[in-house]
Order: C-alpha cells, then structure tokens, then sequence
C-alpha cells in the first residue's frame, strides 16, 4: 500500500457513486465496506449520510482514512479497523444494511475462502440487507497469462488475481437473492470486470 493518501484518486468511484444512490433508495444507513484501501469511497459514503465501518489489510491505508474522517469532521460517520478478509468479520450478526467491495474479492483467495468471506457478510447484513462487489471477470484480457496457481488464479509481476466467472459469482451468491450482473470496463487495459448486486435472503 502507498503512503500517498490518494494514491486512487480523491474522489469516489463511479462504482461507489452508483451504489450510494442504490443504498439511499433502499433506506440503508449503516454501511460495511471491505477492502476499503485509502478510503475514498468510504468518505463519499459517509457523506451522503451513511454510517461506515471501513475495513482493510493495510495499517496505512487504515490511518488515511481515519485521517480523511477527521479532516472532514465525520468521526461519528466514518470509522476504520485493520482487518484480514481470511478471518471472521469482527462485526455482530445482523449489524448492517449494506455491504460494498470494489476489487476485494478477485484478490488471491482460493474459492473456499470466497465462500466464506460470503458467509460472514450474509451473516452481519440484516434481512433484506444489500451486497455490491466488484470483481475482474475471465472475459479480462490478463486471464489466462502469467504464473498459473489454479481455481483461476494467475500471478502478473508478483501479484495473483483471481479471475471471475459467472458461476462463481452464482456459487457465491447462496442465501442471497442475485438482483443484477452487469459487465463493464475499467482502466487503461482495459480491466473487465462484474459489478454484482444481491439481497440476502432468510437463512
């Protein structure tokens, strides 16, 4: 992770601005984003008045954002905790309307571990609760190349990215209601990726 507290990009995703919009027609007001980098879209979230509790590997990426919290006197809006995706979420059942990721879930994670990732955020959303993630796709022109490490796993320059198909997202989705799969393009590449909406679902 850079020190640069902007390495991203000040302002949110257009992914992020998408999603507060879906978040605010569905009445939602406490907000778990995973993987949250450097906090750009987490501010953006908070902004438009959700409650966020922002998540992420990095120690740095965690203080910029608590860092851009204050700045923006949104301490009570905004809060950041160091966190490994591999572990349980250190969050209570049922404690969030929503749940957002961009990119998190195609990092090096075999598809055990994805599943329960799922598992955990279908166990903190509440009923009803909404899910948006963000992931690269094997239609993505770098699926394929590098160091293979199987489950569709590929390492470019030391970095291992986990490519998406649409069963996978399907797979993923159990105890959830698949509302939207939308492909779209991202970046210089360009990236390919799916932005995937779901509801959770009674257990």
């Amino acid at each position: 992770m850079s020190s640069r507290p902007d390495r991203y990009g000040a302002g949110p995703s257009a992914l992020a601005r998408s999603a507060a919009e879906l978040f605010a027609s569905a009445g939602a007001r406490d907000l778990l984003e995973l993987g949250a980098g450097q906090g750009r879209d987490a501010l953006a979230f908070a902004l438009s008045g959700l409650r966020v509790k922002a998540l992420d590997f990095s120690p740095s990426g965690v203080e910029a954002i608590r860092a851009k919290a204050r700045a923006a006197g949104l301490g009570a809006m905004l809060t950041a905790s160091v966190h490994d995706c591999r572990d349980p979420l250190p969050c209570a059942d049922e404690s969030f309307d929503a749940c957002y990721s961009h990119m998190l879930y195609c990092m090096a994670l075999t598809t055990p571990r994805l599943e329960a990732m799922s598992a955990e955020v279908h166990r903190v959303l509440r009923l009803g609760g909404l899910q948006v993630y963000t992931v690269r796709s094997t239609a993505d022109p770098d699926y394929g190349a590098g160091i293979a490490h199987g489950d569709d796993r590929y390492e470019s320059n030391g970095f291992v990215v986990h490519f998406f198909s649409r069963e996978l997202v399907e797979r993923l989705a159990e105890g959830f209601e698949l509302l939207d799969v939308t492909e779209f393009e991202e970046g210089e590449l360009p990236r390919r990726l799916f932005r995937v909406t779901q509801r959770k679902q009674r257990p």
